[in-house]
């Protein structure tokens, strides 16, 4: 998909090559620890970042590190120390991401990964290293790790580092990398004394950047996720938004272009929603903030920066359509619900490899996000025969029944009350079509029809066989993986040369098709189809 670029990051300058990879990262304008440190850190000042964890510091830092770097000269110029190893991996691929089109090369050094494999990669040259402090001053002094072309050093968590008793080692790293040149960033939550000395002792008339991280106080927000894959997102939305009772709702997405993508795929669905992001005129942006505070449109859809300053009450649902890549943005989001003492719920959608920044949103806002199960065919056709029955309800006890009255007492002197009533609740609903044939009651038994499967089973055609030399245990594996089924309740499986057959519960029909067609198993794209009754009769 492609991405605006964008010209500046907020007011500050920055190349092409790193405006285009925060674009693809989704970052639209700087965060406050962004805008305050990425002009001092440019301009080769020392640095004390006062800030925390979801603060957005480590482009805060990532960002004037592949700024600076000469890429074309394959010695380490920047080192970043961590307290963990999670840590380091996270800000190397962070790294990575930013200098992407500046062919910056950073290196992630931990201890628990096998050192020669890290010797190996040292050796081969790289801008950019990241690491543990035991670990990184173990490969100094083996002589592996060489810092005499270091020109800037960032600590990150300095505080959490004190904690763990690396003062010691930070120390003598620092001491390796030449004072005349150097450029100091030291970030941290708080500021204790052994903190305090470290800066004075290796910084150069530091300057001092502070930002506060919003507390969530919203406990009225109920919020939960829901895993699925890119593949299926706007089909998982459509069934989410049908089992919801949206009063009205702000969908989140990264990029404009997502947010005007998603607009048309809602409504081809039949969704009222509406965009709001930077590209829209003042004039058009009021109209749509009209339709929806005026309930003509029950979903909006927006970028975070787009979404700023709305000030709306009634809003019941804020879904997370995409992750955000700053958990602060999270925080900012959901509150767009729960307001005036209301309960709000937030949904989020996250794909398996999202798992990770889900976290970070956990740790920042202090509580577990709780998981829920993508709604079946099943469920919303339930909930919509229940919104049926509500909506029939209110119409009795208004008693403005009376020339209705009069039509459906002629038609019970001659035919059933149930079958009356029935035909009249498919006419408001479906219209007047008689010469509809239909054969099921269950709409996923309408759409596979007959496919010559074992009852309560679906048979699907798929389209690799022996010749891609598929096993039964690689169906039920694929199936079970992709669309999160029970193996145990997969059918009959017929294998031949260029096809297979396989049943599946008929319940589950649906989400297998969804899930299984066009996706890659033994390196090829595959076709997921419903097998027609009469190829049964071959087999």
């Amino acid at each position: 998909m492609m991405v605006e670029r964008l010209q500046t990051f907020g007011d500050i300058q920055l190349s092409k090559p790193i405006l285009q990879a925060l674009s693809e990262m989704g970052f639209e304008e700087p965060s406050p620890i962004q805008k305050e440190a990425i002009p001092v850190a440019l301009d080769g000042v020392d640095l004390i970042g006062q800030a925390q964890t979801g603060t957005g510091k480590t482009a805060a830092f990532g960002i004037p590190i592949t700024e600076k770097v000469n890429s074309k000269f394959q010695a380490v110029q920047a080192l970043i120390v961590t307290p963990t190893r999670e840590l380091a991996i996270q800000v190397a691929e962070e790294i990575a991401k930013l200098g992407k089109y500046r062919h910056v090369k950073p290196l992630p050094i931990y201890g628990g990964q096998p050192i020669d494999r890290q010797i190996r990669a040292l050796r081969m040259g790289y801008q950019v290293v990241v690491g543990t402090p035991g670990r990184l001053l173990d490969h100094l002094n083996r002589g592996t790790l060489r810092l005499q072309h270091v020109k800037m050093v960032v600590l990150d968590e300095a505080d959490e580092m004190l904690d763990m008793g690396f003062i010691d080692d930070i120390e003598s790293l620092l001491r390796e990398v030449p004072a005349e040149g150097r450029q100091v960033l030291l970030f941290s939550a708080t500021m204790p004394p052994g903190i305090r000395k470290l800066a004075q002792t290796y910084m150069n008339a530091p300057r001092s950047v502070t930002v506060s991280r919003d507390e969530l106080t919203v406990p009225l927000i109920d919020q939960v996720f829901y895993e699925t894959r890119e593949s299926i997102k706007v089909d998982a939305l459509g069934r989410i938004i049908d089992m919801e009772d949206i009063g009205q709702g702000i969908i989140f997405c990264r990029t404009k272009r997502g947010v005007d993508e998603l607009v048309v795929s809602l409504e081809a669905r039949g969704y009222f929603a509406d965009a709001l992001h930077g590209d829209l005129s003042q004039q058009q942006r009021d109209r749509v903030m009209k339709r929806f505070r005026d309930g003509k449109s029950e979903l909006l859809v927006a970028t975070d920066v787009a979404a700023r300053g709305l000030d709306i009450n009634n809003v019941t649902h804020v879904i997370n359509f995409d992750i955000p890549q700053d958990p602060v943005s999270y925080v900012h989001r959901i509150g767009r619900t729960g307001r005036v003492g209301r309960k709000g719920q937030a949904i989020t959608l996250i794909s398996p490899k999202e798992y990770r920044q889900l976290r970070l949103i956990e740790n920042l806002i202090k509580t577990r996000i709780r998981r829920q199960e993508l709604p079946s065919m099943a469920d919303i056709s339930e909930r919509q025969a229940e919104n049926i029955k509500n909506q029939l309800i209110k119409l009795m006890q208004s008693n403005r029944l009376g020339s209705y009255r009069a039509i459906v007492g002629d038609l019970l002197q001659e035919y059933d009350s149930m079958d009356v009533a029935a035909a009249a609740l498919k006419y408001a609903i479906e219209g007047a079509n008689v010469d509809e044939i239909e054969n099921s009651k269950d709409p996923d038994e309408r759409l596979f029809g007959k496919t010559g499967a074992t009852p309560g089973m679906v048979r699907f055609f798929i389209n690799i066989g022996r010749v891609q030399q598929i096993r039964p245990q690689d169906i039920i594996r694929w199936i079970a993986d992709q669309s999160g089924i029970s193996g145990s309740s997969i059918g009959i499986i017929n294998i031949y040369d260029k096809f297979t057959f396989v049943e599946i519960p008929d319940k589950y029909a649906s989400r297998v098709q969804s899930c299984m067609h066009q996706t890659m198993i033994k390196g090829r794209k595959v076709s997921v189809e419903p097998a027609k009754a009469r190829e049964n009769s071959d087999v």
